[in-house]
């Protein structure tokens, strides 16, 4: 199952994880040590992550190692800007408005 990228950024332990990844990749272990919560608890997150392509995770001998894939973030990022445009054109407005005011 393909979950939606913004399921991922929702949650904030799953933002803990992309940021604590987006340093350096981590054992699964050691990254369970950063949260106050159980193993499978952490490993869920993981999982949601891994499906929403935001992490990857490679098996290097008895370990499970996760690294993050932040290119998906793009997605976000191209939505996040079309609303960027729409309150920076909102906010430009409102200033002509108040500075038309002031003059008055």
């Amino acid at each position: 199952m393909r979950r939606d990228v913004f399921q991922a950024i929702a949650d904030p332990t799953r933002r803990q994880i992309i940021d604590l990844l987006s340093e350096n990749e981590s054992n699964l272990n050691d990254l369970i040590n950063h949260f106050d919560m159980s193993r499978p608890a952490v490993a869920k997150h993981v999982h949601i992550l891994e499906q929403c392509g935001l992490v990857k995770m490679e098996k290097k001998g008895r370990e499970q190692y996760c690294s993050a894939r932040l290119e998906s973030l793009g997605e976000i990022a191209i939505w996040v800007h079309q609303y960027k445009r729409f309150w920076n054109t909102r906010l430009d407005r409102l200033e002509e408005i108040l500075l038309k005011e002031d003059k008055s």
